[in-house]
Parts: C-alpha cells; structure tokens; sequence
C-alpha cells in the first residue's frame, strides 16, 4: 500500500444526533482509486435519512457512480446502510439499534465497500453507530428480598445485583442511590476491569423487636441527556444474629479455556469460608445474573465448581464474565468475579464472496486485466483468521492482493479461445491455523473471439478438369476453407482475383459462389484454344478487419472430340482437277501418292486411320491405315481404265469418331495425249465470271482514278513494247529450247514440280510445247485453258532475295529462290519468237509450288518422261 492521508471532518450540532464524519483516503497500487470515508451516525436514525455524500467526499461524479454501476457490498446479511445512485448519498436503509448488532462492543460500527466498475474502483465506508440513551436502567429482579440477622454488626456489607443498561459509554448506568439510609448507605467499588459493584452497609444495628422489616429503593441512573433511571425494592427481614457472613477467598477469579470446550467440563472452583459453625457456616453457592450467560456456565452450589452447559464460540463472544455468590444459612453472603476467556481454535473455514465477475472476457485481453474482484473472510483470529487465496498454476490466471481480505484475479497470460474457449477457474481459500480448513468455489470463465485467424485452405493449390464444349453455369469445383474463429468472424466469402488472361479477365471465363465456394463455368472452353486456366481463388471472413487467404486452383481442359481431320493433301479445288500419273508398267506396291490430314484435336482423339472407301478398281489400289499412302496391290495391265477416282476417307480415333473424306484421282496411262481427253471438265470459265463481277464493280470505282494515269499507262506501255520487239528480232530464227529445272525439296514437302518447255518457230502457229521430267512421283498437271500472261510484278515475301530475269538463247526465267530449304516461288517466262517480231509472244510458266497446275494456250504433244527422280540433296541441272 502506498503513502496516503487522512482527513477527518467533523459535523456538529446541538441535541442527540449530533455526528462526526471522518474521511480517509488511502492510495495502493493495486486499484485505480482506493479510498475510505468514515462517518459516525446515531442508532435509531429514521428510514432514508442521509448518511453522508460520498460524492463530495470521495471527490467523485455523479455521472461515474451511473456508469461504473456503483453498488454497496457488506459482508454481512444484513445492509442497514444503501446508496442513492442518483445523488450519491448514502441513506439509512434499515433501522439501526446498536445494542442488537453490537452489545456492549464499541466502537460499533458497520464497514462496506462500494464497488464501481469500468475500470474496477473499491472505496471502503466505516459507518460508526453511536449510542443514544434509548433505554433505562434495568434491574435482573422486580424485587429483591434480604432476611438479616438483628445479631449482625455495623459494617456488614450486603452484596446488590446491579442494574443492566444496553447503552454504552455516558449513555450507561453512572450512579446508584439508596433509600432511605436510616440503618443502611450504599458503597460503590469498582473491579480492576472497571466494572463496579454494589454493596449496602449496616449503619446501625436492627432491632427485631422493633421493626421486622424494612423496604429500601435501589435507584440506578445513566449519564444520558435527559438521563434515565431505573429502580428496585429491597425488601429485608430481620432475623435472629447469625454474626459471621461468608467471605471468598479471591475476589475476582481468572480462568481461560478454548472455545471447543465439551459440555460438562470445569472451568474453576471457587471457595468461600465462614466463620460462623453449624448450620450457620455452611455456605452454597450461585452464579448472580450476568449477560444472561446462565446458559452458558453452571455452578455446583456445594463445591463450587463452575462447568460449561452450553457452546462456546470466540466468535461471538470472547470473554465471560461471571458473578458468583457465597450464602450461608443465616442468608449472609459474599460476592466474587469470575472472568473466563475463551481461547479461539480453528474451527471455521473461509468464506469466499464475489464481489465482481465479468463472465466474459475478448482473448485478446492483455495480461493484468481483472476478471474478478473477491472478498474471503475467515472469523478465526490470529493465524487461525489469516486467509491465502491461489488459483490453479496450470491457469492462465493469477491472484493479487488489494488488502487483507481483498483480493483480485486478473490473467497472466494472453488467452487463445481457439486452444480454450472456457475455463472453470478453482479459486481455493486456505487459512494458516493447525489443520487448517479450505474453502473452493469455481468460476465459470468464457473466452470470447476476437478475429486473429485467417481463413486456411484445405491445400494451397487445388486441380480440377473440365470437358471442352461444357454448358455455361456448369459447376467445376468447389473449394473449402476454414476459420478457427466463431461467429461473424468465422463467416466466409470466397471471391476471384480479378486478373486478365489473353486480355479477357478471369471473371469472363469463370464465376465462384461467395458463400458455397462452388467455381462455375461462365462460357464454353474449346480445348484448342486453351489447355488450361488458372486462377485465384481469396477466402476473405466476416470480421473487423477481415482477415484473408488465397489459393491456386487449376482448371484442365480436356480434349472432345469436336473436330473433324482436315486434309493437306491432295488440295480438293473447284476449279481445277489434279491427277496422279500411275504408269502402266508400274511394279505392285508403287506409291501412286500419300493423303496427308491432320487433326486439332489431341491424344486419341487426334489418332487417324486410312481407308479406301470407294474405288473404280477396289483390287488395283490400297490405302495404309496408318500412313494414308495409296499403292498398288498388283500389276497394272492394258486393260485397266485410264482414269480411276478414288475416295479415300480419314477417321479419327475419338468417340464417336468423326471423318473426312477425300478424293483422289488416278490417270493410269503412260503419255499426256491419252490422259487429257478424259480431265476436259474444265472450271475456270466459272471461276472467272465469278470474279468478273468483282473486278467490273471495281474497276467503276476508280475509273475517274485510273483515267488521269491512262496517258502516262500507255505511254509506258508503248515504249515497253517497242523495247520488247527489238529484243525479240534478234533471235527470231533457231530459238534453242532451254529447259528450266527448279529447286528439289528437301524437308519432306510434297515433292511435285513439272518444267514444261516451248519451241517457237517462224509462224507462232506452228509452236509446240513438251512437258520435261517432272520432279515428282506422279503428278499429272491438266491443261485449262491458254492465255498471255504479262510480266507479274510480285514484291518478293522472303527476306531481301529479288527475283531475276535471266536471258537464255532467247528465253526468260523468272526463279524466286529457296529458303530454309523449301521452294516457295518459282517463275518460268519463254519468250517465243517469229520472223515478225510484232507477232512474237511472252508466255510465263506457273510457279513451282505444292498443287501444281499449269496452264498453257493451245494443246501441243505432250510427252512425258517416266523416270523418277531421286530425293535428297539432288540438284538440278540445265542441259
């Protein structure tokens, strides 16, 4: 406890009530504000007089005693004393006699607490009860009767009783007065202890003979203002001389004994002579009225010891005192003081009281915060009375000490209602006498939740699959989380990192239930497009701040078969037919061509199988089911049809299986002549009116356009033409035929290039036009259509190569070179020349390429050479 002070304020008046207010205040370090106010108040005070205002007296708010929800505790069972919240005065409650709660005690008085809370403030109140003279002095006898001999010497004392008055200090019984005193005075000693007693003294002699009788009155006053009196009749007889009165042998008597005494034991004996003899000297004994404690002790009226009747309780009362008389048969008696302490022994257990309990506690509490303030008591005395209160170690609590009989629990540790969500707390209370008694009670302490956990995943990353082609709102998967916390705290909702993808956000492929967790597909996935999406997923909960956590979830596309195989090759166009060459002579197992297809698809579903679907011939070709390529099963004879149409169909290995089909046509024959008169059906004418329309809606949009650039067109086109005629009179006779043989593949591109040359003579009538070896296995190239061909001004698309225009014996190649091992253009020009160079006439050559197709002006004799050439590194080579 820390320094304090003291300041007493003393409230007067005239009359009975007069009070004295006395206010102390203390400071300790334990409580925030421990004070204590004394006030001294009379008993008998009617109901709701004022007590003192412990507002102005502790220095306290009105406002405060509301909001700390100020309250009075006693540890008694009865409260004479409440407290007005409203004007912070206490007021009597009950009415208060102090001669009922306290006896003869002083001072008496009545000690509380008021309890405020938020934070937790005790302010202890003493109220002292002081006396008023409400009662009179009262006599144990309505009237006592004394028989004295008429032989009894002047001087001899008779014992009185005395009067008994509740009231203490002036307020007590102060003097006594006899009358009248004509044969009797009246003597007042005093015991060492400060009581008195009472004795009448023989004046003069009696006379028997004379008067038989006497009546005196005993008049007892207290000190009280007005005083107060109280009287009894003394009614002697005069008997015949009996000289010798009994006289003790120790005037007052001290014993001790402990408050567990058995019935029956002796306490002391007590002893009284007489000189008298006979029946004259023969003394018994009583025990006078005192403090009605006739129920407590008992007196052997011969021998004179005195025994315990009744229970013993320090408690209650700590010492006895007791008036014992010696009597002798003559009725002349002696008086002695009999004082008996009661020894205290532990034989009460500790009370513990709850002054203050908050049931409830947040486990983010720090350390020292107070969950109870308790008040144990022990009605022992000494070590008997001395209290220790603990909790269990294994608790996170601990005990602090305010006072001596003050105590407050307040935690030692930061609490986790996740590991404990409540504990029943043992307080224990043990004194410290021999074989000391124990008191429990238990609290029942709970834990509430703050928001300190974060939401937890069952696993940071989850997978998931999902079929390509699904319905919108299809639910993918369902994620979980939890939280260790409760309520609000542990409420989740789940959303979507919103981040892009392919520049469409997240939310636009997928959407996730905020409450279930479930992932639901916002479109349809096409597996080709992508393989699979990744995303986070935030588990966010309810409380203030929320607390968050995210995981990966991996969504997989899986493959559908939802895509048919597309054919490379042979190309199917509309406008032109490409044939393969199968010679006659050709062996069993000639590879006639190869069906190339693919499929987008994957895995199995982009497994494709071959077969021939129809034939003109069912048993001259083969397709491999595995590779597609088309072969022979036998030797190829006359009699076999120049043109064979088959119909090769590609399935894949899906479920169900999904196919395409291609035709293939063959031309079994061994020269150009025998093929054309069976591919006649022609389609460019179609192709070209198609693109007719076109160009003539076209060419009326920019003809104001075209027409201001019409002079300077023909201008050029005049002077390009003249210097193309003198070029061409210059080897107009003997044109040597060049042929032109282009790059071989190399990477495993359809190899099928055909060099075809022109001979012009003098009359561009009679030129003739020969096919040469053709670069490839089988490829048969039909003729469409003839046409001159100006000059093509294309920009080269492959790096910085320019095509060149090389001049040979009079004829023109255009080559646009190779790249990366493969062929992507090549040009061919002759130039065929007559004896009139107006007449001479350019004609380009189609581009070397995968669907080869040429077309040439007018039908010549078309030869074609049967060797093969070979693949790899071979180049070309101009003879």
């Amino acid at each position: 406890m820390g320094d304090g002070y003291c300041v007493e304020i003393k409230k007067g008046g005239a009359g009975l009530h007069s009070w004295t207010v006395k206010l102390f205040v203390l400071c300790t370090s334990m409580l925030a504000i421990h004070g204590q106010v004394r006030y001294s108040i009379p008993e008998e005070m009617p109901k709701g007089s004022v007590v003192g205002n412990i507002v102005q007296d502790l220095g306290l708010d009105t406002k405060r005693l509301k909001t700390g929800r100020a309250r009075i505790f006693t540890e008694g069972s009865r409260e004479y004393i409440a407290l007005n919240n409203d004007r912070g005065t206490l007021i009597v409650k009950e009415k208060i006699d102090r001669e009922e709660m306290c006896g003869q005690i002083t001072p008496c008085s009545l000690y509380y607490q008021i309890i405020l809370e938020n934070p937790v403030e005790l302010h202890g109140i003493d109220v002292e009860i002081l006396d008023i003279n409400d009662n009179a002095p009262l006599f144990p006898d309505a009237a006592v009767k004394l028989e004295i001999s008429e032989g009894s010497v002047v001087g001899t004392r008779f014992s009185l009783d005395n009067a008994v008055d509740p009231d203490v200090g002036i307020n007590s019984i102060q003097s006594y007065s006899l009358f009248p005193t004509e044969h009797f005075k009246l003597n007042q000693h005093s015991h060492s202890d400060g009581s008195k007693y009472l004795e009448m003294v023989l004046q003069t002699t009696l006379d028997r003979e004379t008067t038989k009788e006497h009546v005196l009155t005993l008049t007892a006053v207290d000190g009280g203002s007005p005083s107060r009196t109280g009287t009894v009749k003394i009614h002697i007889d005069v008997l015949d001389a009996n000289d010798n009165a009994p006289v003790f042998s120790s005037r007052i008597y001290k014993a001790s004994l402990s408050e567990d005494s058995p019935k029956g034991a002796v306490v002391l004996t007590v002893s009284a002579s007489d000189a008298d003899s006979g029946v004259n000297g023969e003394v018994s004994y009583s025990l006078a009225h005192t403090d009605n404690m006739a129920d407590v002790f008992e007196i052997d009226s011969t021998s004179g010891d005195i025994k315990v009747t009744g229970s013993l309780d320090y408690e209650n009362n700590k010492q006895y005192k007791l008036n014992v008389k010696a009597m002798d048969q003559g009725r002349l008696s002696d008086t002695a003081k009999v004082l008996i302490d009661v020894l205290d022994v532990n034989d009460n257990a500790p009370v513990i009281t709850v002054m203050t309990f908050s049931d409830h506690i947040p486990e983010n509490a720090p350390p020292d915060t107070v969950v109870a303030v308790l008040n144990v008591k022990d009605s022992d005395s000494d070590k008997n009375g001395e209290v220790r209160l603990h909790v269990d170690k294994d608790l996170p609590f601990k005990i602090k000490s305010s006072s001596s009989n003050i105590f407050r629990l307040v935690t030692d540790q930061n609490l986790d209602r996740e590991r404990v969500p409540q504990y029943n707390i043992t307080l224990t209370a043990t004194d410290q006498g021999f074989s000391p008694h124990s008191t429990t009670k238990v609290l029942l302490l709970k834990v509430s939740d703050v928001n300190d956990n974060a939401p937890t995943f069952e696993t940071s990353s989850y997978t998931a699959h999902i079929m390509e082609n699904n319905s919108p709102g299809l639910s993918i998967f369902s994620v979980k989380a939890s939280d260790k916390d409760t309520g609000h705290n542990a409420r989740i909702s789940y959303y979507l990192e919103e981040t892009q993808m392919n520049s469409d956000l997240f939310s636009t492929y997928v959407s996730i239930n905020s409450e279930s967790g479930v992932i639901h597909a916002v479109r349809a996935f096409d597996f080709e497009q992508m393989k699979e999406l990744r995303i986070r997923v935030k588990a966010l909960d309810g409380g203030s701040p929320p607390l968050s956590s995210n995981a990966t979830v991996t969504i997989v596309i899986t493959d559908q078969n939802d895509n048919t195989p597309q054919v490379l090759y042979p190309v199917q166009t509309s406008g032109s037919v490409v044939a393969e060459i199968v010679p006659r002579s050709a062996d069993i197992g000639y590879l006639v061509t190869k069906v190339v297809a693919v499929d987008v698809d994957s895995g199995q579903n982009a497994w494709l199988s071959y077969k021939l679907q129809k034939a003109a011939d069912r048993a001259l070709f083969e397709v491999g089911a595995q590779n597609g390529e088309i072969r022979t099963v036998r030797q190829v004879t006359d009699k076999d049809a120049v043109k064979q149409k088959l119909t090769v169909i590609v399935e894949d290995n899906g479920q169900p299986s999904r196919s395409a089909t291609v035709t293939v046509n063959v031309a079994v024959a061994d020269s150009f002549p025998e093929v054309l008169s069976e591919f006649t059906d022609f389609t460019h004418d179609k192709d070209y009116n198609n693109s007719l329309t076109f160009y003539l809606i076209l060419a009326l949009v920019v003809v104001s356009f075209l027409f201001i650039f019409s002079v300077i067109a023909i201008i050029s086109v005049k002077i390009y033409r003249w210097r193309q005629r003198k070029l061409f009179y210059k080897s107009a006779n003997n044109l040597p035929v060049i042929p032109y043989y282009p790059t071989m593949y190399s990477d495993g591109t359809l190899q099928h290039v055909y060099n075809y040359e022109v001979c012009g003579t003098t009359d561009s009538r009679m030129s003739d036009v020969k096919g040469m070896r053709p670069y490839s296995q089988n490829t048969l190239v039909t003729l469409s259509r003839a046409g001159t061909v100006q000059r093509e001004q294309k920009q080269n698309d492959f790096g910085d190569i320019s095509p060149e225009l090389q001049q040979v014996d009079g004829y023109y190649f255009v080559q646009k070179y190779m790249q990366n091992g493969t062929l992507h253009q090549a040009y061919n020009y002759e130039v065929c020349g007559t004896t009139d160079s107006r007449m001479s006439d350019v004609k380009p050559m189609r581009p070397y390429s995968q669907s080869t197709l040429v077309s040439l002006s007018r039908a010549g004799t078309v030869q074609r050479d049967l060797q093969q050439q070979e693949a790899g590194d071979v180049s070309p080579e101009v003879s």
